[in-house]
């Protein structure tokens, strides 16, 4: 098995340049081209299978299938319980971040927030661009919404 420290480090810093074409580079065509292929989410996903794949042992499987709070906490307090959830939530986070980006393209809707908001707190980021999307074209025609996204 791998240093979890190092696929930790890895998995950190392999999701940082989506994050950072999405909120500085919106627009650059290789941003678009990128972030509307699912290619960069396979890396994530073969981890996340590694890691799964060899954090489970016949106990964890079967606090998994019926679990409860201590139970979760314990198996969690596993580093390599822990990573896998951490490289779970990265991956859903980015999944997450990229739907926020492209909505915004595609509708003119402002996005950097909910961005950011999204890479710091996955759900908060979805919430601040419903809210968002929804505030920006009920209040603004959808021609004025495109000229202020650009």
């Amino acid at each position: 098995m791998f240093d979890l420290s190092l696929l930790f480090n890895l998995a950190n810093v392999y999701v940082l340049p989506f994050w950072l074409l999405m909120v500085i580079l919106p627009k650059w065509g290789i941003t678009e081209k990128v972030m509307s292929s699912y290619l960069p989410f396979v890396p994530l996903a073969g981890l996340y299978i590694y890691l799964f794949s060899g954090s489970l042992d016949p106990e964890s499987v079967a606090a998994f299938s019926n679990p409860t709070l201590p139970i979760l906490a314990q198996l969690f307090s596993q580093e390599p319980v822990m990573l896998t959830g951490w490289v779970h939530f990265i991956v859903l986070d980015l999944f997450t971040g990229r739907y926020i980006y492209l909505d915004g393209q595609t509708k003119g809707i402002w996005t950097i927030h909910s961005l950011i908001l999204c890479l710091l707190a996955g759900p908060i980021g979805l919430l601040s661009h419903i809210l968002t999307s929804w505030i920006q074209l009920k209040f603004f025609k959808a021609e004025e919404v495109k000229v202020s996204a650009t």
